[in-house]
């Protein structure tokens, strides 16, 4: 398997078992294979994005696991912007 995303790759082991590039040592699934290049991928995008606002994936990552210091935002009746899947609704 291969990622057009990322240089990593899974090879197959024989008997449904594959190694990933990134996973020396473990023997996955192909289900499991095919789960980690999706997260290799996710882990380019997010440094991509990470760039844009001057921080690694990692600083990135970190970060945005916290909880969020700020309470939800009250209803004014006004505009309200919302971040949702991807795309910013008003």
């Amino acid at each position: 398997m291969t990622s057009d995303l990322t240089p990593h790759q899974a090879k197959s082991v024989g008997v449904g078992g594959w190694v990933v590039s990134f996973l020396p040592g473990r023997t996955l699934t192909t289900e499991q294979a095919a789960a980690a290049l999706q997260a290799a991928e996710a882990v380019a995008a997010v440094n991509e994005l990470a760039g844009r606002v001057g921080l690694t994936a990692m600083e990135t990552v970190g970060l945005a696991t916290q909880e969020s210091p700020w309470s939800e935002p009250e209803c004014t009746g006004g505009l309200r912007r919302i971040w949702r899947r991807g795309r910013l609704q008003r």
